[in-house]
């Protein structure tokens, strides 16, 4: 039997990445496909004709349908929560694109509110899927780093700010910057790898330096991505555009540094891994090269990387069919989100806080 599906919010997300994996799954039928401006979802509707069956802009209509098993939220940050609690109390599965929401504390209610309706509330930490992340993590549990005693990241990028006054650079409506948007995803995948941890205590820096005058900021081509979003007459900037800081966990220390935009040409992608044994460098959203400290021998093992989108929607609905939380379940990605608020806590201190 199909899995009806409904689609809140046809955006870039749901277009470059959800979309092409429904396209790809059997067993699907995407009976919504929803946002507030409704060409952008009447585009799916042309684009995938077999698969998109209506077009609506009210997400409620898709809740109160009986035949709707589960609602994918893809809609801006500021969305999420009220769009997913309304799912979830009308009965539906759900999955939540990162962050969960733009704070902590909301995220524990939607948490608590799956757990009281009985339902499977998944969030998008695509990365917990991509085959790099999956080895690294098989290699952590095997021991071949032995102790993973320190995890440098760098998520920088040379003017990139996106939708500069739009919905990404206020924080009313994104709930940070950089680290909100970019930093999620590699600390969320340090967690995964590491194989869970538990928070000690944290320290950051935040700063919004490069457009605080938006309309004299200067971007080459496609640098400033989701340009269709911007309001540099109109809008806002208020949110972290560089980020750097140190974490210390039961476990390992991380250190990183991000950057939307930075005056220095070149992207910085990538995360260390420090064992005692061995070591690795990930080039984020590609491969990595292994060091062993008893053969010297650096490797870069070969193989195939598959949709990691494609592979977090086919567990999505597989949870669902079996009732049990998988590695994208939101209990599983909690810790990363009360990370995100205590370093915005110490920018806003400018001092180290305790967890």
């Amino acid at each position: 039997m199909k899995k009806v599906i409904a689609v809140i919010g046809c955006g870039r997300i749901a277009q470059n990445a959800h979309f092409p994996a429904f396209s790809q799954m059997e067993g699907l039928r995407v009976k919504y496909a929803c946002d507030l401006i409704e060409t952008k979802a009447e585009a799916m509707r042309e684009k995938y004709p077999d698969l998109v069956e209506n077009v609506i802009t009210d997400y409620k209509i898709a809740l109160a349908d009986p035949e709707v098993d589960a609602v994918y939220v893809l809609t801006p940050n500021y969305a999420h929560y009220t769009v997913t609690m309304d799912a979830l109390k009308a009965g539906k599965h759900v999955f939540c694109e990162k962050p969960i929401t733009v704070n902590y504390e909301l995220s524990l209610e939607m948490a608590k509110e799956a757990e009281k309706q009985g339902k499977i509330l998944n969030i998008g930490v695509c990365n917990r899927y991509h085959k790099s992340v999956e080895l690294l993590e098989q290699y952590n549990r095997e021991g071949k780093f032995g102790k993973i005693y320190h995890v440098y990241c760098s998520f920088r990028s040379f003017r990139c700010i996106p939708g500069l006054g739009g919905p990404f650079t206020d924080k009313k409506q994104s709930g940070g910057g950089v680290l909100i948007d970019w930093g999620v995803h590699f600390l969320d995948l340090i967690f995964y790898i590491l194989g869970g941890v538990k928070l000690k205590t944290a320290t950051c820096d935040a700063y919004n330096e490069m457009a605080k005058d938006m309309k004299s900021y200067h971007y080459e081509g496609y640098s400033m991505w989701a340009e269709d979003t911007a309001d540099i007459e109109h809008g806002v900037n208020d949110v972290d555009d560089f980020i750097t800081g140190y974490v210390r966990t039961d476990k390992a220390s991380i250190s990183f540094n991000g950057a939307w935009a930075q005056n220095i040409k070149q992207d910085e992608m990538f995360i260390d891994f420090l064992g005692d044994k061995g070591g690795a460098r990930l080039t984020y959203g590609g491969k990595f090269a292994f060091t062993s400290g008893e053969t010297l021998e650096t490797v870069e093992p070969d193989y195939e990387i598959p949709n990691m989108y494609l592979c977090e929607d086919k567990a999505f609905l597989e949870s669902i069919e079996t009732g049990k939380k998988n590695k994208s379940n939101i209990v599983n990605v909690l810790e990363t989100a009360k990370l995100l608020d205590e370093l915005y806590v110490s920018a806003g201190l400018r001092e180290e806080v305790k967890l």
